[in-house]
């Protein structure tokens, strides 16, 4: 576990949690308050303006109960939305780790403490991608 990895308590009522997936990395500080949610300065729906995607965000604060007696301020950057998203998941999951360690069992056992590895697997030589191959040319 690196230093960056580490839970970090900022101050008595503040959280931080980092999540990652894909090439996404998600930095979010967690703190009493009204249900408040901030990503990169913009509200969440219009951050997030997919369906899909703002439940993502939210699983960790429904599944715990926490969707209005915390504000989360978000700071993410890299890859895609999908991928932003699920970082977002994971950092409010390891946040509210911190702010609420009774949780930790309800996060556990919904899969939003577990880092999805799964990465985009690179180009290989005398292929168009990762796997595809050029099409065969009888002439």
């Amino acid at each position: 576990m690196s230093i960056v990895d580490r839970p970090a308590k900022v101050s008595s009522s503040d959280a931080l949690g980092t999540g990652r997936r894909k090439t996404s990395v998600a930095r979010v500080r967690i703190r009493a308050g009204q249900g408040t949610i901030t990503i990169n300065g913009r509200p969440l729906e219009d951050y997030f303006v997919n369906e899909h995607e703002r439940q993502d965000v939210l699983v960790g604060l429904l599944k715990t109960e926490r969707r209005d007696s915390v504000d989360l301020i978000i700071k993410v950057q890299g890859g895609g939305p999908t991928g932003q998203a699920g970082a977002c998941k994971m950092g409010i999951a390891r946040a509210l780790k911190i702010f609420d360690p009774t949780l930790e069992p309800i996060l556990r056992a919904n899969s939003l403490l577990t880092r999805d590895s799964r990465m985009k697997e690179r180009k290989h030589y005398g292929l168009r991608g990762a796997r595809r191959g050029t099409q065969f040319s009888k002439r």
